[in-house]
């Protein structure tokens, strides 16, 4: 109780602080969603991306620099993933590793008998429990391009929310029976319908990365919610509500008021 005061009271302290005028550069510049958020969420982004800064340890590796930029392109859109969800500032995640570019990873690969090392080329991995690592390189050119279809940060920060209830199955804590139902058949579908597309050699939204697991399907998922979402919403209809409902966000609706309200200007 003692340590929630301090803590709240330290929070409001750092909120009454005037925000930095060079963040709000980084965010306009290197953050494509943000534009997208009406004047009360940019606020919020604002506030918690502020919070989440001070409350995490950043790590720079292979020669980087750990810069304010760095911290503010990838605390703004890990934080643009709970702006609709009652969180602690995925105070799961303790630790953030960045390295300048992408990084290998050492891998045990079993072929029968046979056990070899070898070493993975990869641009993020999250760890339950443990850091988010990411490629500054990789995480800047998705935050930039809000369309790409591809987000190093939202998948990674996805798999964190996966993680939450401490079981790797692609389903974040949900609110009642009812939703964790409705999500598992809906998922499930969605899945199940990506394997069938990708042995048939057809186009599938997702990728065929979304298809090792449940749990990337649902960080790849929640990759296209955000960039693609009229495509998503189109093409997988449930998994799209399944998605909103969870997040409590609604991009193409975004989107497209956006859009609009650039037209008519």
């Amino acid at each position: 109780m003692i340590f929630s005061w301090f803590k709240n009271r330290r929070r409001k302290a750092l909120l009454a602080q005037p925000f930095p005028r060079e963040w709000l550069l980084y965010l306009e510049t290197n953050v494509g969603h943000y534009r997208f958020l009406c004047d009360e969420e940019q606020a919020q982004i604002r506030d918690m991306l502020r919070i989440f800064i001070v409350e995490k340890d950043w790590e720079g590796c292979g020669g980087l620099v750990i810069t304010d930029e760095i911290k503010v392109t990838i605390a703004a859109q890990a934080c643009m993933l709970i702006l609709g969800l009652k969180h602690d500032y995925l105070s799961v995640v303790t630790t953030i590793l960045v390295y300048p570019q992408g990084f290998v990873v050492p891998t045990t690969v079993r072929e029968g008998f046979l056990v070899t090392e070898t070493d993975v080329p990869t641009l993020g991995q999250a760890f339950m429990k443990g850091p988010v690592i990411l490629a500054w390189d990789a995480v800047l050119k998705s935050g930039k391009d809000p369309s790409d279809g591809e987000n190093l940060v939202y998948h990674e920060f996805a798999h964190q929310l996966d993680f939450i209830d401490g079981i790797i199955d692609g389903t974040p804590p949900l609110s009642s029976p009812e939703e964790y139902q409705a999500w598992r058949v809906g998922m499930g579908q969605a899945y199940d319908q990506l394997l069938l597309d990708i042995q048939a050699g057809e186009y599938t939204l997702l990728g065929s990365y979304a298809a090792k697991n449940a749990g990337e399907f649902f960080a790849v998922a929640t990759e296209r919610f955000f960039d693609k979402p009229d495509e998503l919403e189109t093409r997988h209809p449930t998994l799209y509500r399944l998605l909103r409902d969870y997040y409590h966000q609604d991009p193409g609706r975004r989107q497209r008021e956006w859009r609009e309200k650039v037209r008519v200007q």
